[in-house]
């Protein structure tokens, strides 16, 4: 008797896939320490906004300047956007068809575009109060920090667009359904990220 296959929702890894799991496995394992190496990184980001957080300078302090209600709304958004990426990934599996997570795919990247769109027209409202990251080390810290998640998010959705270039030339291959599942790691990981912001900058920010 053979012994467990092992199995991802929407890739799998012997039997119907040419990939063999040997390959998949160091693919992802490979990608594994990108995302540790990403964690290394907003851990320092988020380490040196602790540190700043009082020095405000006389430049608009957390307090005055923070919107929890929209900061809310954008966390809502990209959860619910990591919801559509998982129901991508189950139709991945399930519908030959490919509408499915072609669809989903296509949500989750308007969800993406829709934080990106709250958060920029939350950075300009901060830029036309005048807080800019050289008014402060506070601002600074938050300027290195919440943007680059940002940037992420952007990276994120551009990687959408270029995957569903290739579903559209290549199928859902195993190079393809791998790279998708890379994707839902890296967006969730995002999603890791940004309740971090949200709990320790947006809500101790307001209500500390």
């Amino acid at each position: 008797m053979s012994g467990p296959q092992l199995k991802h929702i929407g890739l799998n890894l012997r039997s119907s896939d040419e990939l063999e799991p040997g390959e998949a496995e160091i693919g992802l394992y490979g990608f594994w320490i990108f995302l540790m190496s990403d964690g290394v990184l907003f851990a320092l980001l988020f380490a040196i906004y602790g540190t700043q957080l009082a020095a405000t300078a006389g430049a608009p302090g957390p307090q005055a300047e923070f919107k929890l209600g929209s900061a809310f709304v954008e966390t809502l958004i990209l959860l619910t956007s990591s919801l559509t990426f998982g129901l991508s990934a189950i139709a991945m599996k399930y519908d030959r068809t490919r509408a499915g997570l072609i669809v989903w795919l296509c949500v989750t990247l308007v969800l993406g575009l829709t934080f990106l769109g709250f958060e920029v027209s939350d950075f300009a409202t901060m830029f036309r109060d005048g807080a800019t990251p050289d008014r402060s080390g506070f601002l600074s810290a938050f300027f290195a920090l919440v943007p680059t998640h940002g940037l992420h998010v952007t990276a994120g959705c551009i990687w959408i667009v270029v995957m569903l270039a290739q579903i559209a030339v290549y199928g859902t291959d195993a190079r393809v359904k791998l790279d998708l599942l890379k994707l839902g790691l890296f967006w969730h990981f995002l999603d890791i990220i940004w309740i971090a912001i949200f709990s320790v900058v947006y809500l101790q920010g307001k209500l500390g």
